[in-house]
C-alpha cells in the first residue's frame, strides 16, 4: 500500500500540511519531527513518499534520502535559495510559501508515477514458469509436426490465434494439445 510520511521541524506544521492533504484525498500515515523517526517508519512500509523539511533536528534532506528504502520517493519543502541543492539528485522539490495547488498537484504526479512504476516491474516479473513454458514449447512441437513448419512459425501461429481469440498464450497452448 502507498504511503505518506511527513517529517519537519516543527510539530504544528506537519500537522498542517497533514490537515491540507487529508481535506485533498490523501492518506499520511505518519508525521514525525526527526529524520530517524521518518525512516524507522519507511522502512516498516513498502513504498510511498516522505515529505521533508530541508533540516531536521537530527539530519539533513540528503542523510534521510539515502537512508530510505526502495520505493519511497522525497519531496523537498525548503526556501528558494535551498532548492538548488536538490537538483539532480532525484528528489522532487517546492519552494516557500507553500501553495496548496502546488503540493497537491506534485503529490498527485508523484503517487502517478509510483503506480506506473509498480505496475512495470509487476509486468516484468511476469515471466512464465517452467512448466507453462513445457507447454508452449509442446504445443510448437506438435504444430511444427503436423504442420511442416519451423519453430519460429509455430510461435508466431500461437501468437496470433492467441490474439484473435482473446485468450492467453498459454490457454492456445494447452488448446492445441488437448486436441490430440
Amino acid at each position: 500500500m502507498f504511503s505518506i510520511i511527513i517529517v519537519l521541524p516543527k510539530q504544528e506544521d506537519a500537522n498542517n500540511i497533514k490537515s491540507l492533504l487529508v481535506r485533498n484525498g490523501f492518506e499520511v500515515n505518519a508525521v514525525c519531527t526527526a529524520g530517524a523517526q521518518a525512516v524507522s517508519i519507511a522502512n516498516g512500509l513498502d513504498e510511498g513518499i516522505v515529505i521533508s523539511g530541508y533540516r531536521l533536528p537530527d539530519m539533513s534532506f540528503r542523510e534521510i534520502h539515502g537512508y530510505l528504502p526502495k520505493g519511497f520517493e522525497m519531496l523537498l519543502i525548503a526556501s528558494a535559495a535551498r532548492l538548488e541543492e536538490a537538483s539532480g539528485s532525484g528528489i522532487m522539490a517546492i519552494g516557500m510559501p507553500l501553495k496548496t495547488r502546488d503540493l497537491v498537484d506534485t503529490l498527485r504526479i508523484m503517487t502517478r508515477e509510483c503506480a506506473r512504476r509498480r505496475r512495470r516491474e509487476c509486468a516484468g516479473s511476469k515471466e512464465r514458469n517452467g512448466a507453462e513454458r513445457e507447454l508452449i514449447e509442446k504445443a510448437k512441437l506438435i504444430l511444427m509436426h503436423r504442420n511442416h513448419i519451423s519453430e519460429e512459425e509455430a510461435h508466431r501461429y500461437l501468437q496470433k490465434n492467441s490474439m484473435e481469440s482473446g485468450v492467453k498464450l498459454i490457454e492456445m497452448a494447452e488448446m492445441i494439445i488437448s486436441m490430440l
